[in-house]
Protein backbone atom coordinates (compact mmCIF):
# COMPACT_ATOMS: atom_id res chain seq x y z
CA UNK A 1 0.00 0.00 0.00
CA UNK A 2 1.38 3.38 -0.95
CA UNK A 3 1.93 5.65 2.05
CA UNK A 4 -0.57 8.52 2.30
CA UNK A 5 1.33 11.10 4.35
CA UNK A 6 -1.71 13.28 5.07
CA UNK A 7 -3.70 10.31 6.38
CA UNK A 8 -0.69 9.08 8.33
CA UNK A 9 -0.16 12.43 10.02
CA UNK A 10 -3.84 12.59 10.96
CA UNK A 11 -3.85 9.10 12.44
CA UNK A 12 -0.57 9.54 14.32
CA UNK A 13 -1.51 12.81 16.02
CA UNK A 14 -1.41 12.50 19.80
CA UNK A 15 -0.86 8.74 19.81
CA UNK A 16 1.71 6.60 21.59
CA UNK A 17 4.79 5.18 19.85
CA UNK A 18 3.22 1.72 20.03
CA UNK A 19 -0.02 2.88 18.38
CA UNK A 20 1.98 4.75 15.73
CA UNK A 21 4.04 1.62 15.02
CA UNK A 22 0.80 -0.25 14.27
CA UNK A 23 -0.57 2.60 12.14
CA UNK A 24 2.70 2.79 10.16
CA UNK A 25 2.48 -0.93 9.48
CA UNK A 26 -1.08 -0.64 8.21
CA UNK A 27 -0.38 2.34 5.96
CA UNK A 28 2.78 0.68 4.60
CA UNK A 29 0.92 -2.57 3.90
CA UNK A 30 2.93 -4.69 6.37
CA UNK A 31 -0.19 -5.10 8.55
CA UNK A 32 -3.40 -6.32 6.95
CA UNK A 33 -6.80 -4.73 7.49
CA UNK A 34 -7.89 -7.66 9.67
CA UNK A 35 -4.71 -7.52 11.72
CA UNK A 36 -5.01 -3.74 12.15
CA UNK A 37 -8.63 -4.06 13.35
CA UNK A 38 -7.81 -6.90 15.67
CA UNK A 39 -4.59 -5.52 17.18
CA UNK A 40 -5.78 -1.93 17.20
CA UNK A 41 -8.82 -2.89 19.24
CA UNK A 42 -6.62 -4.61 21.82
CA UNK A 43 -4.52 -1.46 22.20
CA UNK A 44 -7.64 0.61 22.70
CA UNK A 45 -7.73 2.47 19.39
CA UNK A 46 -11.27 3.77 19.17
CA UNK A 47 -13.94 2.10 17.06
CA UNK A 48 -14.51 5.35 15.12
CA UNK A 49 -10.79 5.57 14.25
CA UNK A 50 -10.63 1.92 13.19
CA UNK A 51 -13.82 2.22 11.17
CA UNK A 52 -12.77 5.47 9.47
CA UNK A 53 -9.43 3.96 8.55
CA UNK A 54 -10.49 0.51 7.35
CA UNK A 55 -14.27 0.45 6.92
CA UNK A 56 -16.90 -0.69 9.38
CA UNK A 57 -16.14 -3.48 11.83
CA UNK A 58 -17.60 -6.85 10.95
CA UNK A 59 -19.32 -7.23 14.32
CA UNK A 60 -20.38 -4.91 17.09
CA UNK A 61 -22.78 -5.42 19.96
CA UNK A 62 -25.21 -2.51 20.17
CA UNK A 63 -24.25 0.07 22.79
CA UNK A 64 -27.24 2.35 22.33
CA UNK A 65 -30.99 1.93 22.37
CA UNK A 66 -32.21 -0.48 19.68
CA UNK A 67 -35.14 0.33 17.41
CA UNK A 68 -38.51 -0.45 18.97
CA UNK A 69 -40.29 -1.72 15.85
CA UNK A 70 -40.63 -5.33 17.02
CA UNK A 71 -40.74 -4.93 20.79
CA UNK A 72 -42.51 -7.18 23.27
CA UNK A 73 -43.10 -10.87 23.64
CA UNK A 74 -41.41 -13.80 25.36
CA UNK A 75 -38.49 -15.68 23.84
CA UNK A 76 -38.21 -19.37 24.74
CA UNK A 77 -34.65 -20.68 24.94
CA UNK A 78 -33.41 -24.25 25.31
CA UNK A 79 -29.97 -24.95 26.73
CA UNK A 80 -27.98 -27.67 28.42
CA UNK A 81 -28.50 -27.80 32.18
CA UNK A 82 -25.86 -25.85 34.16
CA UNK A 83 -23.39 -28.22 35.77
CA UNK A 84 -23.47 -26.42 39.12
CA UNK A 85 -24.76 -23.34 40.91
CA UNK A 86 -24.67 -19.97 39.15
CA UNK A 87 -21.77 -18.54 41.12
CA UNK A 88 -19.74 -16.16 38.90
CA UNK A 89 -16.34 -16.96 40.39
CA UNK A 90 -16.78 -20.73 40.09
CA UNK A 91 -18.70 -21.24 36.83
CA UNK A 92 -16.79 -23.39 34.34
CA UNK A 93 -19.49 -24.82 32.05
CA UNK A 94 -21.41 -23.63 29.01
CA UNK A 95 -24.82 -23.93 30.62
CA UNK A 96 -23.84 -21.70 33.51
CA UNK A 97 -22.21 -19.14 31.22
CA UNK A 98 -25.40 -18.83 29.15
CA UNK A 99 -27.47 -18.02 32.22
CA UNK A 100 -24.87 -15.63 33.63
CA UNK A 101 -24.70 -13.68 30.36
CA UNK A 102 -28.32 -12.55 30.77
CA UNK A 103 -27.67 -10.67 34.00
CA UNK A 104 -23.96 -9.81 34.30
CA UNK A 105 -21.28 -8.32 32.07
CA UNK A 106 -17.55 -7.97 31.52
CA UNK A 107 -15.48 -4.87 30.88
CA UNK A 108 -14.72 -5.93 27.31
CA UNK A 109 -16.44 -7.94 24.58
CA UNK A 110 -14.34 -10.55 22.76
CA UNK A 111 -16.12 -10.37 19.41
CA UNK A 112 -16.36 -13.17 16.83
CA UNK A 113 -14.04 -11.24 14.50
CA UNK A 114 -11.28 -11.49 17.16
CA UNK A 115 -11.47 -7.80 18.06
CA UNK A 116 -11.83 -6.41 21.59
CA UNK A 117 -14.82 -4.08 21.88
CA UNK A 118 -16.26 -1.90 24.66
CA UNK A 119 -18.81 -3.22 27.14
CA UNK A 120 -18.61 -1.83 30.68
CA UNK A 121 -15.29 -0.22 29.78
CA UNK A 122 -15.33 2.48 27.12
CA UNK A 123 -11.59 2.46 26.37
CA UNK A 124 -8.23 1.12 27.55
CA UNK A 125 -4.55 1.77 26.90
CA UNK A 126 -1.22 0.27 28.03
CA UNK A 127 1.87 2.03 29.31
CA UNK A 128 5.05 1.75 27.24
CA UNK A 129 5.84 -1.87 28.14
CA UNK A 130 2.32 -3.21 28.72
CA UNK A 131 2.80 -3.72 32.46
CA UNK A 132 0.06 -1.24 33.41
CA UNK A 133 -3.28 -0.89 31.60
CA UNK A 134 -5.66 2.00 32.24
CA UNK A 135 -9.39 1.44 31.68
CA UNK A 136 -12.04 4.14 31.41
CA UNK A 137 -15.45 2.93 32.62
CA UNK A 138 -18.81 3.58 31.04
CA UNK A 139 -20.70 6.22 33.11
CA UNK A 140 -24.22 5.71 34.39
CA UNK A 141 -24.23 1.90 34.44
CA UNK A 142 -26.63 0.58 37.08
CA UNK A 143 -26.78 -2.72 38.89
CA UNK A 144 -30.20 -4.32 39.07
CA UNK A 145 -30.66 -3.03 42.63
CA UNK A 146 -30.33 0.56 41.34
CA UNK A 147 -26.82 1.34 42.50
CA UNK A 148 -24.44 2.93 39.98
CA UNK A 149 -21.35 0.91 39.06
CA UNK A 150 -18.01 2.60 39.75
CA UNK A 151 -14.31 1.85 39.96
CA UNK A 152 -14.67 0.49 43.50
CA UNK A 153 -16.89 -2.31 42.19
CA UNK A 154 -14.32 -3.17 39.51
CA UNK A 155 -11.45 -3.23 42.01
CA UNK A 156 -13.41 -5.44 44.42
CA UNK A 157 -14.41 -7.81 41.63
CA UNK A 158 -10.84 -8.42 40.48
CA UNK A 159 -9.43 -8.62 43.99
CA UNK A 160 -12.02 -11.33 44.64
CA UNK A 161 -11.19 -13.24 41.47
CA UNK A 162 -7.42 -13.09 42.01
CA UNK A 163 -7.54 -14.10 45.69
CA UNK A 164 -6.25 -17.69 45.98
CA UNK A 165 -8.43 -18.16 49.07
CA UNK A 166 -11.56 -17.69 46.95
CA UNK A 167 -10.51 -20.44 44.56
CA UNK A 168 -11.96 -18.72 41.50
CA UNK A 169 -11.95 -20.55 38.20
CA UNK A 170 -10.56 -17.28 36.78
CA UNK A 171 -7.19 -18.03 38.40
CA UNK A 172 -6.48 -20.12 35.30
CA UNK A 173 -6.32 -16.84 33.37
CA UNK A 174 -4.95 -14.54 36.07
CA UNK A 175 -2.11 -16.64 37.52
CA UNK A 176 1.12 -14.89 36.58
CA UNK A 177 -0.87 -12.07 34.98
CA UNK A 178 -2.70 -10.19 37.73
CA UNK A 179 -2.51 -10.61 41.51
CA UNK A 180 -4.75 -9.45 44.31
CA UNK A 181 -4.04 -5.78 44.97
CA UNK A 182 -2.96 -5.15 41.37
CA UNK A 183 -6.28 -3.51 40.45
CA UNK A 184 -6.34 0.11 41.62
CA UNK A 185 -8.90 2.92 41.57
CA UNK A 186 -7.76 6.19 40.00
CA UNK A 187 -11.13 7.92 40.17
CA UNK A 188 -14.77 6.80 40.03
CA UNK A 189 -14.55 5.98 36.32
CA UNK A 190 -10.87 5.03 35.92
CA UNK A 191 -9.11 1.83 36.94
CA UNK A 192 -5.47 0.79 36.55
CA UNK A 193 -4.37 -2.84 36.31
CA UNK A 194 -0.79 -3.25 37.53
CA UNK A 195 0.23 -6.61 36.09
CA UNK A 196 2.64 -9.24 37.33
CA UNK A 197 4.44 -9.04 33.97
CA UNK A 198 3.97 -7.13 30.70
CA UNK A 199 1.03 -8.40 28.69
CA UNK A 200 0.24 -7.26 25.16
CA UNK A 201 -3.26 -8.78 25.06
CA UNK A 202 -4.48 -7.98 28.56
CA UNK A 203 -7.92 -6.58 27.52
CA UNK A 204 -8.91 -10.11 26.49
CA UNK A 205 -8.10 -11.31 30.01
CA UNK A 206 -10.92 -9.13 31.39
CA UNK A 207 -13.21 -9.73 28.41
CA UNK A 208 -16.03 -12.20 27.84
CA UNK A 209 -13.26 -14.75 27.15
CA UNK A 210 -12.81 -14.78 30.93
CA UNK A 211 -16.44 -15.58 31.69
CA UNK A 212 -15.89 -15.44 35.45
CA UNK A 213 -14.79 -11.80 35.29
CA UNK A 214 -18.22 -10.19 35.33
CA UNK A 215 -18.47 -7.02 37.41
CA UNK A 216 -20.38 -7.39 40.67
CA UNK A 217 -21.09 -4.88 43.46
CA UNK A 218 -18.17 -4.25 45.79
CA UNK A 219 -20.08 -5.68 48.74
CA UNK A 220 -21.05 -8.93 46.99
CA UNK A 221 -20.92 -11.72 49.58
CA UNK A 222 -22.09 -14.80 47.68
CA UNK A 223 -25.35 -16.61 46.90
CA UNK A 224 -25.65 -15.07 43.45
CA UNK A 225 -28.59 -17.30 42.53
CA UNK A 226 -30.80 -15.58 45.12
CA UNK A 227 -30.93 -12.24 43.26
CA UNK A 228 -28.45 -12.34 40.34
CA UNK A 229 -27.62 -8.67 40.86
CA UNK A 230 -25.58 -7.60 37.82
CA UNK A 231 -25.57 -4.92 35.14
CA UNK A 232 -27.04 -7.03 32.33
CA UNK A 233 -30.02 -6.44 30.03
CA UNK A 234 -32.34 -8.82 31.88
CA UNK A 235 -33.35 -9.20 35.52
CA UNK A 236 -33.99 -12.55 37.13
CA UNK A 237 -37.62 -13.37 37.94
CA UNK A 238 -37.06 -16.97 39.04
CA UNK A 239 -34.42 -19.67 38.91
CA UNK A 240 -34.94 -23.40 39.47
CA UNK A 241 -31.79 -25.51 39.44
CA UNK A 242 -31.90 -28.33 36.86
CA UNK A 243 -35.20 -26.99 35.48
CA UNK A 244 -35.08 -23.48 34.07
CA UNK A 245 -35.08 -19.73 34.62
CA UNK A 246 -37.18 -16.66 33.84
CA UNK A 247 -35.90 -13.16 33.14
CA UNK A 248 -37.63 -9.85 32.47
CA UNK A 249 -36.49 -6.75 30.58
CA UNK A 250 -34.19 -4.41 32.50
CA UNK A 251 -35.68 -0.95 31.78
CA UNK A 252 -32.58 0.80 33.13
CA UNK A 253 -30.08 -1.10 31.00
CA UNK A 254 -27.22 1.17 29.89
CA UNK A 255 -27.54 0.01 26.27
CA UNK A 256 -31.28 0.72 26.15
CA UNK A 257 -34.08 -1.51 27.36
CA UNK A 258 -34.19 -4.84 25.45
CA UNK A 259 -36.93 -5.41 22.88
CA UNK A 260 -38.26 -8.54 24.58
CA UNK A 261 -40.52 -8.44 27.62
CA UNK A 262 -39.24 -11.76 28.96
CA UNK A 263 -36.94 -14.65 28.27
CA UNK A 264 -37.81 -18.15 29.47
CA UNK A 265 -35.02 -20.75 29.70
CA UNK A 266 -35.63 -24.50 29.80
CA UNK A 267 -32.76 -26.75 30.88
CA UNK A 268 -32.15 -30.11 29.19
CA UNK A 269 -29.86 -33.00 30.10
CA UNK A 270 -29.05 -33.69 26.45
CA UNK A 271 -29.14 -32.03 23.04
CA UNK A 272 -31.62 -34.21 21.14
CA UNK A 273 -34.62 -33.23 23.31
CA UNK A 274 -33.80 -29.56 22.64
CA UNK A 275 -33.78 -30.17 18.89
CA UNK A 276 -37.13 -31.96 19.08
CA UNK A 277 -38.57 -29.10 21.13
CA UNK A 278 -37.32 -26.59 18.54
CA UNK A 279 -38.80 -28.58 15.67
CA UNK A 280 -42.08 -28.90 17.61
CA UNK A 281 -42.27 -25.12 18.19
CA UNK A 282 -41.99 -25.57 21.96
CA UNK A 283 -38.91 -23.32 22.10
CA UNK A 284 -37.57 -20.58 19.81
CA UNK A 285 -33.81 -20.91 20.28
CA UNK A 286 -31.35 -23.71 21.01
CA UNK A 287 -28.26 -22.10 22.47
CA UNK A 288 -25.87 -24.74 21.12
CA UNK A 289 -26.18 -27.77 18.86
CA UNK A 290 -23.24 -30.17 18.40
CA UNK A 291 -22.26 -30.68 14.79
CA UNK A 292 -23.09 -34.38 14.86
CA UNK A 293 -26.69 -33.63 15.87
CA UNK A 294 -27.25 -30.64 13.60
CA UNK A 295 -28.41 -32.54 10.50
CA UNK A 296 -32.06 -32.43 11.59
CA UNK A 297 -32.11 -28.63 11.54
CA UNK A 298 -29.54 -27.63 8.91
CA UNK A 299 -31.92 -28.23 5.98
CA UNK A 300 -35.20 -27.33 7.71
CA UNK A 301 -36.72 -24.16 6.18
CA UNK A 302 -38.31 -23.24 9.50
CA UNK A 303 -34.94 -23.17 11.28
CA UNK A 304 -32.02 -20.77 10.89
CA UNK A 305 -28.55 -21.83 12.04
CA UNK A 306 -26.00 -19.26 13.23
CA UNK A 307 -22.57 -20.71 12.40
CA UNK A 308 -19.81 -18.99 14.40
CA UNK A 309 -16.15 -19.91 13.63
CA UNK A 310 -14.10 -20.17 16.78
CA UNK A 311 -10.92 -21.31 18.49
CA UNK A 312 -12.88 -23.88 20.54
CA UNK A 313 -11.29 -27.32 20.38
CA UNK A 314 -10.82 -30.69 22.02
CA UNK A 315 -7.39 -31.12 23.60
CA UNK A 316 -5.94 -34.65 23.60
CA UNK A 317 -3.45 -34.59 26.45
CA UNK A 318 -0.81 -37.27 27.06
CA UNK A 319 0.84 -37.48 30.48
CA UNK A 320 4.47 -36.66 29.76
CA UNK A 321 5.48 -38.13 33.13
CA UNK A 322 3.76 -41.51 32.68
CA UNK A 323 4.36 -44.48 30.38
CA UNK A 324 4.00 -44.84 27.47
CA UNK A 325 4.16 -41.06 26.93
CA UNK A 326 7.45 -40.25 28.65
CA UNK A 327 9.07 -40.65 25.22
CA UNK A 328 8.08 -37.83 22.89
CA UNK A 329 8.44 -40.17 19.91
CA UNK A 330 5.39 -42.09 21.11
CA UNK A 331 3.43 -38.85 21.39
CA UNK A 332 4.54 -37.82 17.90
CA UNK A 333 3.56 -41.22 16.53
CA UNK A 334 0.02 -40.95 17.85
CA UNK A 335 -0.33 -37.48 16.37
CA UNK A 336 0.84 -38.81 12.99
CA UNK A 337 -1.94 -41.43 13.01
CA UNK A 338 -4.67 -38.80 12.69
CA UNK A 339 -6.03 -37.68 9.34
CA UNK A 340 -6.89 -34.08 10.21
CA UNK A 341 -8.70 -33.33 6.96
CA UNK A 342 -10.90 -36.35 7.58
CA UNK A 343 -11.55 -35.13 11.13
CA UNK A 344 -12.80 -31.82 9.73
CA UNK A 345 -14.77 -33.19 6.78
CA UNK A 346 -16.00 -36.42 8.35
CA UNK A 347 -16.31 -36.08 12.12
CA UNK A 348 -17.09 -32.34 12.04
CA UNK A 349 -19.03 -32.23 8.74
CA UNK A 350 -16.76 -29.48 7.41
CA UNK A 351 -17.62 -27.08 10.24
CA UNK A 352 -14.12 -26.84 11.71
CA UNK A 353 -10.55 -25.89 10.83
CA UNK A 354 -7.55 -28.20 10.81
CA UNK A 355 -5.30 -27.95 13.88
CA UNK A 356 -1.52 -28.27 13.96
CA UNK A 357 -0.87 -29.43 17.53
CA UNK A 358 -0.55 -25.98 19.04
CA UNK A 359 -3.14 -23.43 20.24
CA UNK A 360 -2.40 -21.22 17.24
CA UNK A 361 -5.39 -21.69 14.97
CA UNK A 362 -5.00 -20.34 11.40
CA UNK A 363 -7.30 -17.34 12.06
CA UNK A 364 -5.17 -15.84 14.85
CA UNK A 365 -3.20 -12.88 13.38
CA UNK A 366 -0.13 -13.88 15.39
CA UNK A 367 -0.01 -17.44 14.01
CA UNK A 368 3.14 -18.14 12.00
CA UNK A 369 1.69 -19.62 8.82
CA UNK A 370 5.12 -20.70 7.54
CA UNK A 371 5.15 -23.59 10.04
CA UNK A 372 4.56 -26.85 8.18
CA UNK A 373 1.21 -28.59 8.74
CA UNK A 374 1.40 -32.01 10.40
CA UNK A 375 -0.49 -34.65 8.45
CA UNK A 376 -1.15 -38.39 8.65
CA UNK A 377 2.02 -40.45 8.12
CA UNK A 378 1.69 -44.04 9.33
CA UNK A 379 5.11 -45.14 8.01
CA UNK A 380 6.92 -42.47 10.03
CA UNK A 381 4.73 -43.21 13.06
CA UNK A 382 5.79 -46.89 12.97
CA UNK A 383 9.45 -45.88 12.67
CA UNK A 384 9.08 -43.64 15.73
CA UNK A 385 7.51 -46.46 17.74
CA UNK A 386 10.35 -48.80 16.83
CA UNK A 387 12.94 -46.15 17.71
CA UNK A 388 11.20 -45.69 21.07
CA UNK A 389 11.56 -49.42 21.76
CA UNK A 390 7.84 -50.14 21.34
CA UNK A 391 7.52 -51.94 17.99
CA UNK A 392 4.58 -53.92 19.35
CA UNK A 393 2.71 -50.83 20.49
CA UNK A 394 1.25 -49.97 23.89
CA UNK A 395 -1.81 -50.29 26.11
CA UNK A 396 -3.46 -47.30 27.77
CA UNK A 397 -6.85 -46.06 28.95
CA UNK A 398 -8.33 -42.92 27.40
CA UNK A 399 -10.50 -41.06 29.92
CA UNK A 400 -12.80 -38.30 28.77
CA UNK A 401 -16.15 -36.55 29.10
CA UNK A 402 -19.53 -37.28 27.57
CA UNK A 403 -19.85 -33.97 25.76
CA UNK A 404 -20.52 -32.94 22.15
CA UNK A 405 -18.59 -35.10 19.66
CA UNK A 406 -15.87 -36.12 22.15
CA UNK A 407 -16.97 -39.78 22.55
CA UNK A 408 -16.87 -40.19 18.75
CA UNK A 409 -13.50 -38.46 18.60
CA UNK A 410 -12.21 -40.89 21.22
CA UNK A 411 -13.30 -43.79 19.00
CA UNK A 412 -11.54 -42.23 16.00
CA UNK A 413 -8.30 -42.06 18.01
CA UNK A 414 -8.82 -45.60 19.33
CA UNK A 415 -9.13 -46.93 15.78
CA UNK A 416 -6.33 -44.78 14.34
CA UNK A 417 -3.60 -45.92 16.75
CA UNK A 418 -4.22 -49.58 15.96
CA UNK A 419 -2.05 -48.89 12.91
CA UNK A 420 0.95 -48.63 15.27
CA UNK A 421 -0.11 -51.33 17.72
CA UNK A 422 -1.89 -48.97 20.10
CA UNK A 423 -4.51 -50.65 22.26
CA UNK A 424 -6.75 -48.04 23.86
CA UNK A 425 -9.68 -48.72 26.17
CA UNK A 426 -12.24 -45.95 26.58
CA UNK A 427 -13.58 -44.54 29.82
CA UNK A 428 -16.34 -42.04 28.96
CA UNK A 429 -17.51 -40.19 32.07
CA UNK A 430 -20.19 -37.63 32.92
CA UNK A 431 -18.79 -34.10 32.89
CA UNK A 432 -19.04 -33.60 36.64
CA UNK A 433 -17.15 -36.80 37.38
CA UNK A 434 -14.53 -36.10 34.72
CA UNK A 435 -13.65 -32.64 36.02
CA UNK A 436 -14.02 -33.55 39.69
CA UNK A 437 -12.57 -30.83 41.91
CA UNK A 438 -10.42 -29.61 38.97
CA UNK A 439 -7.22 -29.96 41.00
CA UNK A 440 -4.49 -32.61 40.65
CA UNK A 441 -5.25 -35.70 42.71
CA UNK A 442 -8.99 -35.06 42.62
CA UNK A 443 -9.75 -34.85 38.93
CA UNK A 444 -9.87 -37.52 36.21
CA UNK A 445 -9.21 -34.65 33.79
CA UNK A 446 -5.87 -33.70 35.38
CA UNK A 447 -4.87 -37.17 36.58
CA UNK A 448 -5.61 -39.40 33.56
CA UNK A 449 -2.76 -40.81 31.48
CA UNK A 450 -4.58 -39.98 28.25
CA UNK A 451 -7.60 -37.69 28.05
CA UNK A 452 -9.72 -35.43 25.86
CA UNK A 453 -11.00 -32.12 27.22
CA UNK A 454 -13.19 -29.47 25.63
CA UNK A 455 -11.81 -25.91 25.61
CA UNK A 456 -14.09 -23.00 24.76
CA UNK A 457 -13.25 -20.16 22.40
CA UNK A 458 -10.77 -17.40 23.28
CA UNK A 459 -10.05 -14.30 21.20
CA UNK A 460 -6.31 -14.71 21.83
CA UNK A 461 -4.41 -17.96 22.52
CA UNK A 462 -2.92 -16.83 25.83
CA UNK A 463 -5.05 -18.99 28.13
CA UNK A 464 -4.48 -22.03 25.89
CA UNK A 465 -0.73 -21.37 25.96
CA UNK A 466 -0.59 -20.93 29.71
CA UNK A 467 -3.13 -22.90 31.76
CA UNK A 468 -2.72 -26.35 30.09
CA UNK A 469 0.92 -26.09 28.97
CA UNK A 470 3.06 -23.99 31.32
CA UNK A 471 4.95 -26.02 33.92
CA UNK A 472 2.94 -24.06 36.52
CA UNK A 473 -0.31 -24.20 34.53
CA UNK A 474 -3.46 -24.77 36.57
CA UNK A 475 -4.94 -27.03 33.85
CA UNK A 476 -1.77 -28.92 32.93
CA UNK A 477 -3.31 -32.34 32.33
CA UNK A 478 -0.31 -33.31 30.18
CA UNK A 479 2.06 -32.58 33.10
CA UNK A 480 4.24 -30.84 30.52
CA UNK A 481 7.33 -29.25 32.06
CA UNK A 482 9.58 -27.45 29.60
CA UNK A 483 11.53 -24.37 30.68
CA UNK A 484 12.27 -23.30 27.11
CA UNK A 485 8.55 -23.33 26.39
CA UNK A 486 7.79 -21.32 29.54
CA UNK A 487 10.27 -18.66 28.45
CA UNK A 488 8.91 -18.46 24.92
CA UNK A 489 5.36 -18.02 26.20
CA UNK A 490 6.49 -15.28 28.57
CA UNK A 491 7.99 -13.46 25.60
CA UNK A 492 4.91 -13.95 23.46
CA UNK A 493 2.54 -12.67 26.14
CA UNK A 494 4.71 -9.61 26.81
CA UNK A 495 4.96 -8.63 23.12
CA UNK A 496 2.95 -5.53 22.28
CA UNK A 497 3.40 -5.46 18.51
CA UNK A 498 2.16 -8.03 16.04
CA UNK A 499 5.54 -8.74 14.45
CA UNK A 500 7.09 -9.68 17.79
CA UNK A 501 4.10 -11.86 18.65
CA UNK A 502 4.33 -13.71 15.35
CA UNK A 503 8.07 -14.29 15.76
CA UNK A 504 7.55 -15.80 19.22
CA UNK A 505 4.54 -17.79 17.99
CA UNK A 506 6.59 -19.53 15.30
CA UNK A 507 9.12 -20.74 17.87
CA UNK A 508 6.31 -21.98 20.13
CA UNK A 509 4.55 -23.76 17.27
CA UNK A 510 7.72 -25.61 16.25
CA UNK A 511 8.58 -26.57 19.83
CA UNK A 512 5.10 -28.00 20.42
CA UNK A 513 5.23 -29.97 17.18
CA UNK A 514 8.48 -31.50 18.39
CA UNK A 515 7.34 -32.21 21.97
CA UNK A 516 3.65 -32.95 21.21
CA UNK A 517 2.34 -32.89 24.79
CA UNK A 518 -1.15 -32.21 23.44
CA UNK A 519 -2.84 -32.96 20.12
CA UNK A 520 -4.84 -30.06 18.68
CA UNK A 521 -6.63 -31.84 15.85
CA UNK A 522 -9.22 -29.23 14.89
CA UNK A 523 -10.95 -26.01 15.94
CA UNK A 524 -14.72 -26.29 15.68
CA UNK A 525 -17.51 -23.89 14.79
CA UNK A 526 -20.24 -22.98 17.28
CA UNK A 527 -23.80 -23.64 16.07
CA UNK A 528 -26.89 -21.89 17.44
CA UNK A 529 -30.38 -22.56 16.03
CA UNK A 530 -33.43 -20.29 15.97
CA UNK A 531 -36.89 -20.59 14.49
CA UNK A 532 -37.54 -18.32 11.51
CA UNK A 533 -39.03 -15.04 12.65
CA UNK A 534 -36.58 -14.75 15.52
CA UNK A 535 -33.90 -12.10 14.93
CA UNK A 536 -31.14 -10.32 16.81
CA UNK A 537 -29.83 -13.37 18.70
CA UNK A 538 -26.06 -12.97 19.19
CA UNK A 539 -24.22 -16.06 20.46
CA UNK A 540 -20.53 -16.34 21.22
CA UNK A 541 -18.46 -19.48 20.94
CA UNK A 542 -17.84 -19.18 24.69
CA UNK A 543 -21.56 -19.97 25.31
CA UNK A 544 -22.78 -16.43 25.96
CA UNK A 545 -26.18 -15.66 24.49
CA UNK A 546 -26.75 -11.93 24.02
CA UNK A 547 -30.47 -11.21 23.64
CA UNK A 548 -30.77 -7.46 24.18
CA UNK A 549 -31.38 -7.00 20.44
CA UNK A 550 -33.50 -10.14 19.99
CA UNK A 551 -37.07 -9.88 18.77
CA UNK A 552 -39.92 -12.12 17.61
Amino acid sequence: MKRNHRLLDLLRKGRSPLENHLIDGFVDGRVSRREFLRHGSVLGLSVPLLSATTGALGFQLATSSPARAASGGTLRVGQIVPAGSIEPAKIADGGGITVLSQVAENLVLSAPDLTAQPLLALSWAPNDDGSVWTFKLRPGVKFHDGRVMNAGDVVATFDRLTDPEVGSNALSAFTGVLSKGGTRKVDDLTVEFHLDAPNGSFPFTVSTDNYNAVILPADYAGDFEAKMNGTGPFKMVSYAAKQGASFERNPDYWGGAPLLDRVEFSFYDDYQPQILALLGNEIDVVQYIPVLQAAAVMSNPEIAVINTPSSAHEQVHMRNDMAPFTDKRVRQAIALCLDRNQLVQGLMRGMAEVGNDSPFMPAYPSTDKTVAQRDIDIATARQLMEAAGMPDGFEVELTTEKYQEIPEYAQVIQNAVREIGGRITLNIMDQGAYYGDAVPGKSAWLDSTLGITDYGHRGVPNVFLQAPLLSTGTWNGAHFNNKEYDGLVSGYVAALDLEAQRSAAGKIQRLLLDETPIIFGYFYNFLTATRTGVSGVVPTAMSHLFLQQASL
